[in-house]
């Protein structure tokens, strides 16, 4: 797609008894569901028939299965050709029913036949509804534990069966699911149509699809397979580019995997309310509209960037997560994260001009930041309920995931570490997994120590810090006798040295806990300097020594910037990486450096000047990722530290520094320029227009604003989302009019968004309400309630309206809440920097729980104790470090 003394002890053992009691009993295996279900769209419910066969392991007269927000009708079981009406008793708590029989069943095959009623209803989950202006249409949304809100399942993934499936709806609707349609027949009545899919391959429970309503799809067919991407009439137009690109990634992944697409067909499917990004369902892909449908002459570069990789990730799925599963929930990495590391993949080798490689260590700068907080979790977390199964599909499960996987894959090779990829799904196919089996293959492929590396990164939380201290070592001149019967000597002068001591201990943006030792990690570094050739070694203990030939002026401790650590250099060894940023380091090391120097700055471990004099340094560097790598720091030091004694000095600093590259890139694009270029141009005006507030910037914007809410088409797409949130900031009542009245008529999903999300940036109280108020009104779907509230209670300045404005109207926000929403707004609040709104929201938060969100709280709460700290530490330091540099000055000089 995302531990606790005696008398405590009981209770804590009782606790994890009871969650772990929600897992199935082991005495049923399925093999096969027959499934008819029959939607309707006006009364908002469904009907369902099914039939499972299943093999008992053990006789008894009772089988569990998973049930929940689903009415019996009627249940029986049948045995050699004996039926039996079953009993049922339903545990809502559970999510269970128990079907019990009077006569005992043996061991061996039996069917389970149900008849059943639901609701279709309107939390994004289960079996749906969702709505658009002219209809509605119903839907599924099964990952992670929603299955059973459509159909009484064995709802885990390692229970996988196949499936066959008929849909019974209106005489002008069609239907998606799993299989390809073998037959179409009229009725049951006068205004239906009976659709039959072939039966699928095994698969878990959680991948069942289904769509209902007047769908229309772009076709085509690639290495034999029929690819359909669907979406409501006014979208086929916009679905032709997501079609090529679902073309091209097929044929890519066909190759690399030496796996042949494993199912029979594909299809892409847009639908109209959908919570998550996208979903892997086996052949039947579920998406967002925003993530699939786009105008590609009219396009951002990031919407097609997104549009390819989120198809990348999704089809990656098909052969990780659908042909090989999972065990259990609690290795959800080893679908989430493989798919995150292979969706860069296909657009490195497709679209190099995208630099998918960079977009890589831009994700993995998320996990690291995430993960360098003592709340974070393994990879590997516990995950028995639900709510901590949803809780694991977070950025650690992702991009944490898929960057050691990418660390591995340089550490072996990367065709060693693909021979091992596909000797794991070729062993594993239409089955499960675990962590083990997938380390232990990688291992065997490479003949290297993967399985003692991974269980460092896996199984124990945090960052590792590596610290890096050089020296040249000048060893002694050595005399050596010529002969034994002559006195005579020859000194030997040996080569020089550069002895370079690594340390390692666990990164943490805030305060250590007290007392706490974290063990080390068994880590891969990759070093490169002046002295020789790049090198990797696994560091496993605390401190570790190397030399390398030569005395070397610099060293760099994460070569390609592919190791999943932070690194801190001692001044002189971060002196001698200055000269050489440009014209040694690539782009991606550069990122890395100045990432992570970002994180040691908010972390007090480095001064807020000496990252500007970085900034500085690098702020003519015409490299998108790069500028994009700083920004967002910037933005940081402007929303925490920045008084308004000092606003008026960082804001001419900041002119000063970028306003020749703003000059050198300006405000046109031409048709020869690259996406690079584009890119950069759209961060050059968050830069100038929204932190350093430069005059002319914001009137240029206000005026692109408002020639793009005329005709979209007029203003470059990759600049326009930046410019219409320069231009919010500093907008008025009539301008937010305009907004509203812009979005009214626009169809493409890129182009409504990017009005809707900057309508979070205005600053006039009033208006920050009427945005608030919008979000839990009709007029904004389920699916971006809550984000539109997390857009707003994440700008500083709206911060204390915005939160008040939640609290008073909660009642009200939680009616548009779905399962996994609401954890954007408790993260939101994770940028608050005062102790008093923390322990708000921590008091708020533990009287109103919102689902799935414990970690979510304790993480928000340690990012505002962090901020809290940063701004302690670091708010005089700027302040002095401003004055020495009064006038804006450019420490580095404009070049």
């Amino acid at each position: 797609m995302a531990t606790f003394v005696k008398s405590i002890g009981a209770l804590l053992l009782l606790s994890a008894a009871l969650a772990g009691a929600q897992r199935l009993p082991a005495n049923t295996v399925p093999e096969h569901y027959d499934l008819t279900f029959t939607p309707d769209l006006l009364q908002a419910t469904f009907t369902g028939v099914e039939s499972v066969r299943v093999r008992l392991n053990q006789p008894g007269r009772s089988v569990v299965l998973n049930a929940a927000e689903i009415e019996f009708k009627q249940a029986s079981i049948t045995q050699e050709g004996k039926t039996q009406i079953a009993q049922v008793n339903a545990d809502p708590g559970k999510e269970q029913a128990t079907l019990t029989v009077a006569e005992p069943l043996v061991a061996g095959p039996a069917s389970i036949q149900i008849e059943f009623t639901g609701t279709l209803n309107d939390k994004l989950r289960g079996f749906y509804l969702a709505r658009t202006r002219l209809r509605s249409y119903a839907t599924t949304q099964f990952e992670s534990t929603d299955a059973r809100r459509a159909f009484p399942s064995f709802d885990e993934p390692a229970l996988k069966a196949t499936f066959s499936i008929s849909l019974i709806v209106d005489k002008d609707d069609t239907a998606i699911s799993n299989g390809r349609i073998i037959s179409d027949t009229p009725g049951p009545g006068a205004n239906k149509h009976t659709l039959k899919f072939s039966t699928t391959k095994k698969m878990s429970s959680y991948l069942v699809a289904m769509a209902i309503g007047d769908f229309e799809c772009n076709e085509a067919e690639e290495s034999g397979i029929p690819v359909r991407v669907c979406g409501t009439p006014d979208k086929k137009l916009l679905g032709k580019v997501a079609l090529r690109y679902a073309a091209e990634i097929l044929r890519y992944y066909n190759g690399y995997y030496g796996i042949p697409y494993p199912f029979e067909k594909l299809d892409i499917v847009g639908v109209p309310d959908f919570e998550a990004g996208a979903m892997e369902n086996t052949g039947a892909i579920f998406y967002r509209e925003s993530l699939l449908f786009i105008d590609e002459k009219n396009s951002a570069v990031d919407s097609r960037v997104a549009v390819f990789e989120v198809l990348a990730h999704e089809m990656a799925h098909q052969w990780f997560g659908d042909l090989v599963t999972m065990k259990w929930w609690d290795n959800i990495w080893l679908n989430e994260g493989f798919a995150t590391w292979m969706e860069s993949k296909p657009s490195q080798a497709l679209h190099p001009e995208w630099h998918g490689a960079l977009a890589a260590v831009r994700a993995a700068n998320t996990a690291l930041m995430a993960d360098s907080l003592r709340s974070t979790h393994p990879i590997h977390a516990r995950a028995e309920t639900p709510e901590e199964i949803n809780e694991l599909f977070d950025s650690i499960s992702y991009e944490k995931s898929a960057a050691v996987l990418r660390m591995i894959e340089t550490y072996v090779s990367p065709e060693v570490f693909r021979r091992g990829v596909n000797a794991y799904l070729r062993k594993f196919s239409y089955g499960n997994a675990t962590a083990e089996d997938f380390w232990g293959t990688i291992t065997a492929a490479s003949l290297r120590p993967v399985n003692r590396i991974m269980p460092t990164f896996v199984n124990q939380p945090g960052v590792p810090l590596i610290k890096v201290r050089s020296v040249c070592i000048q060893p002694p001149a050595v005399a050596v006798v010529k002969s034994k019967g002559r006195r005579a000597r020859r000194v030997i002068k040996p080569q020089p040295k550069t002895e370079i001591t690594i340390t390692q201990q666990r990164f943490q943006s805030g305060a250590p806990a007290a007392g706490a030792t974290d063990p080390p990690w068994m880590v891969p570094v990759c070093i490169k300097s002046e002295a020789g050739k790049a090198f990797c070694q696994v560091f496993g203990e605390r401190t570790q020594t190397v030399r390398v030939a030569g005395c070397s002026s610099w060293v760099f401790a994460n070569a390609n910037a592919v190791g999943y650590y932070r690194t801190q250099y001692d001044p002189a060894a971060l002196r001698g990486l200055g000269p050489v940023l440009m014209d040694q380091l690539t782009t991606a090391e550069r990122m890395s450096l100045v990432q992570d120097q970002a994180a040691l700055t908010l972390a007090g471990q480095e001064s807020a000047g000496a990252f500007l004099d970085l900034v500085a340094a690098l702020n003519q560097d015409q490299e998108y990722s790069i500028v994009d790598a700083y920004a967002s720091a910037l933005e940081g030091i402007r929303n925490y530290l920045v008084t308004g004694e000092d606003r008026q000095a960082f804001q001419e600093w900041t002119r000063s520094n970028f306003r020749p590259l703003m000059a050198k890139v300006g405000w046109s694009s031409a048709k020869e320029e690259t996406d690079d270029t584009r890119l950069l141009r759209a961060t050059l005006v968050k830069i100038m227009g929204s932190i350093a507030e430069d005059p002319e910037t914001i009137r240029t914007a206000m005026k692109l604003a408002r020639q793009y809410l005329k005709d979209p088409n007029s203003v470059d797409a990759s600049m326009a989302q930046e410019v219409l949130v320069v231009a919010a900031r500093n907008g008025d009542a009539a301008l937010f009019e305009d907004y509203l009245n812009a979005m009214n008529g626009m169809t493409a999903p890129e182009q409504f968004y990017a009005v809707s999300f900057a309508l979070a940036n205005f600053r006039d109280p009033k208006i920050v309400e009427r945005v608030l108020k919008n979000s839990v009104s009709e007029a904004v779907r389920n699916q971006d309630a809550a984000g539109l509230i997390a857009a707003v209670v994440r700008k500083p300045e709206n911060q204390e309206i915005a939160w008040a404005w939640v609290k008073d109207h909660w009642a009200d926000v939680e009616k548009k809440i779905t399962m996994s929403s609401g954890g954007a707004i408790v993260n939101a609040t994770g940028t608050f920097c005062e102790a008093g709104m923390r322990d708000d929201v921590k008091q708020f938060f533990t009287e109103h729980k919102v689902p799935s969100t414990e970690r979510t709280l304790k993480l928000a709460t340690e990012r505002m104790n962090t901020c809290i700290s940063f701004r302690e530490r670091q708010k005089s330091n700027l302040a002095a470090w401003l004055h020495q540099h009064g006038n804006g000055g450019n420490t580095a000089g404009n070049r």
